[in-house]
């Protein structure tokens, strides 16, 4: 199973990114799909999951503020994140609970 991020960037705080995740090769819709990042010499964490059925899970840091969705038929998971603080600075990496594979994960910035 291979997962691709993308649409890490740099932004100003209190603006906007989507993140994306591209599963291929598996069958993507019976597995629950994660957002983790990791900032310089911090321990990665967990940002949001989504279960097959939809059911979504955030961090308290971020909820009110990113929103995790999916697209079953592009084999897709995504990260809304808006209102961007520059404590979101990270690599973001997306992860599938079945296969517990791990993306490259996308940088994102976001200054003050």
């Amino acid at each position: 199973v291979q997962l691709v991020e993308s649409g890490g960037g740099l932004v100003q705080a209190g603006g906007s990114l989507r993140l994306s995740c591209a599963a291929s090769g598996t069958i993507f819709s019976i597995t629950t799909m994660g957002w983790y990042r990791q900032a310089p010499g911090k321990q990665r964490e967990l940002v949001a999951t989504i279960t097959s059925g939809g059911s979504k899970n955030y961090a308290d840091s971020v909820k009110g503020r990113f929103t995790i969705s999916r697209d079953n038929a592009k084999n897709t998971v995504y990260l809304q994140m808006n209102s961007l603080k520059p404590e979101d600075t990270a690599v973001y990496y997306c992860h599938g609970s079945l296969w517990d594979s791990w993306g490259q994960g996308t940088q994102v910035t976001v200054s003050s």
